[in-house]
């Protein structure tokens, strides 16, 4: 492995290259300090926490970890300022900004001596976030979950095109739950990766136990990239999705759209447990998933992996 011998590790003072992603409903302090634990980055998502949730989740982590940890941001939500203002009286180091501007707060936050990631899905805005200072990029790919980049880009192009024109620190995502895949994505140029769908099936993640057990039951072609008007979001195929898809049938209103999801509809499948009426993001690689584990087990297997796949074929 490349213990302490590249640029994320050294950049976020971690064992190993491998950052757990934010997830929304699933990305609490148990799941952000298991994975810190076990030498990787964890980060708290913020998306689905009010201010106060956040403060005593970064409070916790503390508790439970001394190795460093980072939030997740997407700056679609509300109470942004809120919530930047607790992220820096908590002492957090690290942040990953999302779904938005990297400009808006990543002078603010280096001002406190905070490393900020900018998650991007396309070459022009991982740019965008050199040019904004940002301390490394994330380059999603179209096979990601949750929130996703329109051009649909998939990891394996993306990636080498992103590392042409960038000279900060890349972190791969998209499609990356086994220890050869991240071993593709640093041959392709990435210095790291941000693992989301793998972890969502753990045993520290916060979701409902029907979720991560409906994880492990998906094929093939059962996700699908929709909502392109509102927000791109890759989403299980059940009877949520298929509502969306009868109101595209009959015009694509934009309104009816968002009226459906304002329903609280991701709390709903992904806390709650209702698979039927809840939104449920997850990435293409769910495919491959097929046991919830707990964190040391999904560590243990990508290290593993990924050494196996180190010796070249030729």
């Amino acid at each position: 492995m490349y213990e302490n011998q590249n640029r994320i590790s050294e950049l976020f003072n971690i064992k190993y290259p491998i950052i757990q992603a934010g997830m929304i409903w699933h990305s609490g302090w148990r799941l952000a300090s298991a994975v810190s634990n076990c030498g990787g980055l964890g980060i708290i998502g913020a998306g689905s926490m009010y201010p106060d949730i956040l403060r005593e989740n970064i409070r916790k982590c503390k508790n439970a970890t001394d190795k460093p940890f980072g939030v997740n941001v997407p700056m679609l939500y509300p109470n942004l300022d809120e919530v930047i203002q607790i992220i820096m009286e908590e002492g957090v180091k690290i942040v990953f900004t999302s779904a938005g501007n990297p400009k808006t707060y990543t002078e603010t936050l280096q001002k406190e001596n905070i490393k900020v990631a900018h998650v991007v899905s396309s070459t022009k805005f991982a740019v965008k976030c050199e040019e904004a200072g940002v301390d490394a990029v994330v380059a999603e790919g179209f096979e990601a979950g949750g929130h996703n980049g329109r051009d649909e880009t998939t990891t394996l192009c993306l990636i080498p095109n992103v590392k042409k024109h960038l000279s900060k620190p890349l972190i791969a995502a998209g499609g990356i739950a086994l220890g050869s895949q991240m071993k593709a994505a640093m041959v392709l140029g990435a210095d790291g990766v941000q693992i989301g769908s793998r972890f969502a099936a753990t045993h520290e993640a916060s979701a409902h136990d029907n979720w991560k057990n409906k994880i492990t039951e998906l094929n093939e072609g059962d996700t699908h990239l929709t909502l392109k008007e509102l927000a791109p979001v890759r989403l299980v195929k059940n009877k949520f999705f298929s509502e969306l898809e009868e109101i595209y049938h009959v015009g694509r209103n934009k309104e009816a759209l968002t009226a459906s999801l304002g329903r609280a509809r991701a709390k709903l499948g992904m806390f709650e447990g209702n698979m039927d009426d809840g939104e449920l993001e997850i990435g293409q690689v769910s495919a491959l998933i097929d046991q919830i584990l707990s964190v040391e087990e999904v560590f243990n297997n990508l290290l593993k992996e990924f050494r196996a796949s180190a010796n070249p074929i030729f």
